[in-house]
């Protein structure tokens, strides 16, 4: 049986590969199954120019034991790059299920996964077992679930200090309802990106123009990822239309702080030591307050001290 994988973004569809999946166990009425929706979109590392994952299987667990597994079969591996600001991958359309709650969802990787870095490309191994597993979801009976896994490469490198030219993947993931979640966007001030960074990031679309991130609550003080205050997200500025902009797309329903810095949020160094950055951040003019389906709008002024 073919399944259509489709890159989409919130507003359009835009391009499509091929897919073949293994059936569902779950079979019955109306009263018994629900429709299930899953796509895959990431939140970006700015120190790398792809990351190349081959994508195997989606696997549904059932909480009465019973297990419903989806095989992919990709010309090519996913440059998880390319599913960012709101772009997702979609791996499951309107496939229908047995309803009711699932323990958790597992996305099973293949051993093709590479790392580009200053066009160097590096292999990714993974130390670990191959997939990995989110938290659980319910089904509803006769309705459907529309859900993303988003896969935070930032949080999903190593780079053993040991060799440098060694690259591991260890897949940080998270799932998300698409019924409980809104969007964090906004623009960067070029005077903002000019002190932070240099004149050279003025109006260029080749330099890196900063990040822009995602602390949930308000009034938080902003620190780098694998600290103790690590966002939840961290997403790139980019220049687009002589304005510089952000989309931090899939964000849960709350309170967040939002700050930029230009600072380089090194990849951890070695399993279990966490870089340290000393990143100097500046706050948006707004903290945020999320919801569902909604944008919220967060800019950074020239005069934002």
């Amino acid at each position: 049986m073919k399944r259509s994988i489709r890159l989409f973004t919130v507003s359009a569809l835009a391009a499509g590969i091929a897919a073949c999946g293994g059936g569902s166990d779950g079979t019955g009425t109306a009263d018994s199954t629900g429709t299930v929706n899953v796509g895959l979109t990431d939140a970006p590392v700015d120190s790398a120019q792809e990351v190349n994952i081959e994508v195997d299987a989606l696997v549904l667990q059932h909480s009465n034991g019973e297990r419903s597994r989806f095989e992919f079969d990709m010309a090519e591996p996913v440059n998880l790059l390319t599913l960012t600001g709101g772009t997702v991958m979609s791996l499951l359309a309107d496939e229908e299920v047995a309803a009711g709650d699932y323990s958790w969802m597992r996305l099973e990787l293949g051993d093709g996964n590479t790392i580009v870095i200053d066009g160097g490309v590096y292999d990714l191994t993974t130390p670990s077992a191959r997939g990995v597993q989110t938290s659980g979801f319910i089904v509803p009976a006769g309705g459907e679930i529309n859900l993303t896994i988003d896969f935070d490469v930032r949080k999903s490198i190593v780079n053993p200090q040991n060799n440098p030219d060694v690259y591991r993947l260890k897949p940080v993931i998270r799932l998300v309802d698409n019924s409980e979640v809104g969007t964090i966007a906004g623009t960067v001030a070029g005077e903002v990106i000019t002190n932070q960074c240099s004149e050279e990031n003025a109006g260029s679309t080749d330099t890196f123009n900063g990040s822009v991130y995602i602390h949930e609550g308000f009034d938080v003080e902003p620190d780098d990822i694998g600290s103790d205050q690590e966002p939840l997200v961290a997403v790139p500025v980019n220049y687009e239309n002589d304005q510089f902009v952000y989309t931090a797309a899939f964000i849960p329903e709350g309170e967040y702080t939002v700050s930029y810095t230009c600072g380089d949020d090194q990849i951890e160094t070695a399993e279990g030591e966490p870089s340290d950055d000393d990143l100097n951040f500046i706050i948006g003019d707004s903290q945020a307050t999320v919801e569902s389906g909604e944008t919220y709008t967060v800019n950074f002024e020239a005069s934002t001290p």
